[in-house]
């Protein structure tokens, strides 16, 4: 590792609307996925962080939960643990779907913003399914609303206009040491991460079958004496219904979940494991603050 003098240490919040790219772009920063994809909005609930290296700079990234307007206690934990991981960031960059451009789901994000008193960027996604033109036109209204140091137009599927993007992060950070090792590309541990994959492939195999509510949790993580790794998750649903539809018939379903799950979490483990989930009705679980606290976000006392 270089000398703590000639090295940048910082991190970077990306907040946006549902379904704008964040965790996307953040994988393709780090250069790995740290973060869950799916189709389904608000897919990410706690932060998640990515650690980055660019140049001698290492830029840890907090993909944040979608900020809209909050209808659920969970709703409302989401949006306050993305604002939180802003006010603290050294960088606060706005990621916007180019596809949707600006319009009211972006409110709550412009008239919030100027509140977090950092310095903020504009990073307008998913350039590949958009005209040039309306491209322009889109850069020209973020420019004319002067509320951000720098507006980006990138693809973080493509990797379309990434290159300026990590460029002007690594140099923009502050001067430091860095905080992590150089071969470390998220802070969240195995079982949290473990825990991720589990939940993406449930929301990838069953889309529009299964309700938003849904939580995974690793219940144990045990090295056996050959090696490989023994992982016990559970899937907490509200009804006998909804587990119905998680085990499928004669448990196919779970079956194939598991499947794509644990070998997706044995490349990341890097060794062989054996994966056996559990599926358990729990009513009101959103309701619940333990479940808050697995999930790294503050359980609000307040209902919305």
């Amino acid at each position: 590792m270089a000398d703590a003098e000639a090295t940048g240490c910082g991190f970077v919040a990306l907040i946006g609307a549902p379904n704008s790219g964040k965790s996307t772009l953040t994988n393709a920063l780090v250069g790995a996925k740290v973060s869950i994809v799916t189709h389904k909005a608000q897919t990410t609930r706690g932060p998640v962080r990515g650690i980055a290296l660019i140049g001698t700079s290492q830029v840890i990234l907090i993909d944040t939960p979608g900020i809209f307007p909050p209808k659920r206690r969970l709703d409302r934990a989401m949006s306050q643990a993305a604002w939180d991981r802003a006010g603290e960031a050294d960088i606060v960059a706005l990621v916007i779907d180019a596809t949707h451009g600006i319009d009211t789901r972006l409110d709550p994000l412009l008239e919030h913003l100027p509140q977090v008193k950092r310095p903020t960027i504009a990073i307008l996604n998913k350039i590949d399914l958009v005209a040039k033109p309306d491209l322009l036109h889109l850069t020209g209204e973020l420019s004319a609303l002067k509320a951000f140091d720098r507006v980006f137009m990138v693809s973080a599927l493509t990797g379309d206009g990434m290159d300026d993007l990590r460029a002007y992060l690594g140099e923009a950070v502050p001067p430091g040491p860095w905080l992590f090792p150089d071969d470390q590309l998220t802070d969240a541990s195995l079982r949290q991460t473990a825990a991720e994959i589990t939940r993406e492939k449930l929301f990838v195999r069953l889309h529009d079958e299964l309700p938003y509510k849904l939580t995974v949790e690793t219940m144990d993580w045990k090295e056996l004496k050959d090696g490989s790794v023994r992982v016990e998750q559970t899937i907490y649903v509200e009804r006998e219904s909804q587990r119905k539809i998680v085990l499928g018939a004669k448990g196919a379903t779970i079956k194939e979940i598991s499947m794509a799950a644990r070998k997706e979490i044995g490349e990341m483990a890097g060794v062989l494991v054996h994966l056996f989930l559990f599926v358990k009705v729990r009513e009101r679980w959103g309701e619940d603050p333990e479940r808050y606290r697995e999930m790294g976000l503050d359980f609000p006392r307040d209902k919305v």
